[in-house]
């Protein structure tokens, strides 16, 4: 169990090949995202912000600099070990709010499967406390899209993960379901949820207890 739910990134640096030589999408990034809290990375498209979330999410490994989540270090685990660490302790949600949920599962089904492999429990009163439990029966393809988003912040919380990383999570979204889904942060951050969310969105920014500003893969001072 990780009981020190603290993000450290230091020095984290990624490039990636272009038709023009080598591009730096990360030059030596350094970032804290406190436990309990939400941190945003905000900045313009191509700034670095999936890049680096996607490194925090243990799914990409850095060219150079280090991870760690509650004091352990993401970047120096062996590859299965880092799976499994992200499998228990870690929840990522895509842009796209259907991307998050199998269209064959209920919203139930849902938790119950995160429960599984997080060897816990799926309680109801994560989708009481998003204003969903009415849909828990429901499949996904009969749910709006915030109505979608939220579901999938329900199963993300399931088991406590020490962190939840949300990829953009209201740009695919309408004012309605916009405003759903940013309610649906700021309830999960009531229940002691640490969130590192990427976003150009003044409403997600505005709820944010910290934001770290990229631009061109550096930290803006």
């Amino acid at each position: 169990m990780v009981t020190d739910r603290t993000l450290e990134c230091r020095n984290v640096s990624r490039t990636y090949r272009a038709e023009d030589g080598v591009v730096w999408a990360l030059k030596e990034v350094s970032m804290t995202a406190a436990s309990g809290q939400i941190t945003v990375l905000a900045g313009p498209s191509g700034s670095g912000k999936s890049t680096l979330l996607r490194i925090l999410a243990g799914i990409d490994l850095p060219l150079s600099g280090t991870v760690t989540i509650g004091g352990r270090d993401l970047t120096a685990m062996r590859p299965r070990d880092r799976r499994r660490f992200r499998a228990r302790y870690l929840a990522y949600l895509f842009q796209d709010p259907a991307a998050n949920l199998l269209s064959y599962l209920s919203v139930w089904d849902h938790l119950a499967l995160a429960a599984r492999v997080r060897r816990t429990d799926p309680e109801m009163s994560l989708l009481e406390s998003l204003e969903i439990e009415e849909l828990a029966n429901e499949l996904p393809a009969t749910l709006s899209a915030g109505q979608q988003q939220r579901a999938a912040l329900a199963t993300a919380m399931v088991g406590d993960p020490a962190l939840i990383l949300a990829d953009e999570p209201t740009a695919e979204l309408d004012a309605v379901s916009a405003n759903l889904a940013v309610d649906g942060l700021v309830r999960l951050r009531r229940l002691g949820a640490t969130m590192v969310i990427t976003s150009h969105d003044a409403q997600v920014i505005s709820i944010a207890d910290a934001v770290v500003r990229l631009e061109r893969g550096t930290v803006m001072a």
